[in-house]
């Protein structure tokens, strides 16, 4: 599982910063790593320094999964670390619901055979 981290002008993108990203995806996401390619970060401060105040930080997580559409998912925060940890809980939930339903499905397409089976036929001799 491959993670992208960006930022914008207004955050201050360490190496301090990177490690805590990369920590929580791998911790809320490890069950997934089958499936996922690759996870894009985007962080950002929408209101940058105009305001001090509110939910301004951004986090948007972009997970690449084998053989799908990419899926995305945001989160708003006071700070950039409550930011990401809430947008990896969504990935989690959406994740867990998407791969839920996708083995449902592929459990559904190879159902067992409950019909009788056919009686064999009497050896002649």
């Amino acid at each position: 599982m491959q993670i992208q981290i960006n930022s914008d002008r207004n955050i201050q993108a360490d190496e301090r910063l990177a490690e805590f990203v990369r920590d929580t995806l791998k911790s809320k996401l490890e069950r997934f790593s089958d499936h996922i390619t690759r996870i894009e970060v985007h962080l950002s401060d929408e209101n940058s320094t105009a305001k001090q105040d509110g939910n301004d930080k951004r986090c948007l997580l972009e997970a690449r999964l084998q053989g799908m559409d990419p899926m995305a998912v945001t989160e708003h925060a006071a700070v950039v670390g409550q930011a990401v940890t809430g947008a990896a809980d969504k990935l989690q939930r959406k994740l867990s619901s998407v791969i839920g339903k996708l083995r449902d499905k592929q459990s559904r397409s190879v159902s067992p055979d409950f019909s009788e089976p056919e009686p064999a036929e009497p050896e002649q001799g």
